[in-house]
C-alpha cells in the first residue's frame, strides 16, 4: 500500500510540476516590443577609422541590428557580442545577410584600434561594425533608441533589429538565447 501512495503521490507531482516546466521553457528570456525610432544624422567612427554617417548607414538594404557596449566590458557585453558572433555566423552559412553594428557606450576609452581588436576577438566577419564617437553624439544617439545610461556600469541587454522594407524597429529586452536570436532574426528578415 505505501508503494502505492507514493507512486501515487509521484504522478500527482508530475501533472503539477511539468505543465509550469514546460511553460517556462516555452516563456522568452527576454522583453519584446516594437517601435518607432527617430536616428539622429550624426557622424560617428567605426573599427577602421572611418568617419561614418550613422543615418546613411542605417539606410541598409538589409536587416539590421544594433547593440550598445563597450570593449572592456565584463559583464552583459561579451554575452551580447558572442550572441551577434553567432547569429552572424549562421545566417551567413545560410546564405542570408545581416548589418551588425554595435555603438560604445564609452566612447573616452573605445578608440578604433580597441573596436578593432575587440571585434577580431569575436572573429567578427564583414557586415559587423563598432562605431565611437563623441560623447555627445553617442549620448543622442542612445537616447534616440532609448537606450541612455548616465553610468556604463549600469547598462543592460538590448537589441535593436530592423527590417529595411519597414518603419518599426523590433526591440529585444533580455539575453537572447541563440534559437531565440535567430527566431527574431527569420521573423523580421522576411519580406
Amino acid at each position: 500500500m505505501n508503494q502505492f501512495r507514493w507512486m501515487l503521490c509521484l504522478m500527482l507531482s508530475c501533472l503539477t510540476v511539468l505543465p509550469a516546466a514546460v511553460m517556462a521553457a516555452d516563456t522568452p528570456s527576454y522583453e519584446r516590443s516594437v517601435v518607432r525610432y527617430t536616428i539622429p544624422d550624426v557622424e560617428l567612427i567605426n573599427q577602421n577609422g572611418d568617419r561614418v554617417r550613422l543615418k546613411s548607414l542605417l539606410e541598409s538594404d538589409q536587416p539590421l541590428i544594433i547593440d550598445f557596449i563597450y570593449g572592456t566590458c565584463t559583464t552583459i557585453c561579451p554575452v551580447l557580442s558572442a550572441g551577434f558572433a553567432s547569429l552572424q555566423r549562421k545566417i551567413t552559412a545560410e546564405g542570408g545577410t545581416v548589418r551588425l553594428i554595435s555603438i560604445t557606450i564609452d566612447p573616452e576609452n573605445d578608440t578604433p584600434r580597441v573596436m578593432k581588436e575587440y571585434l577580431a576577438k569575436y572573429q567578427a566577419k564583414p557586415g559587423w561594425d563598432f562605431l565611437t564617437g563623441s560623447r555627445a553624439d553617442i549620448d543622442k544617439v542612445m537616447t534616440a533608441f532609448d537606450a541612455y545610461i548616465p553610468d556604463k556600469m549600469a547598462h543592460y541587454p538590448l537589441n535593436m533589429i530592423h527590417n529595411p522594407q519597414q518603419d518599426n524597429w523590433v526591440r529585444l529586452f533580455g539575453i537572447l538565447s541563440s534559437s531565440e536570436f535567430m527566431a527574431e532574426y527569420r521573423q523580421i528578415a522576411r519580406p
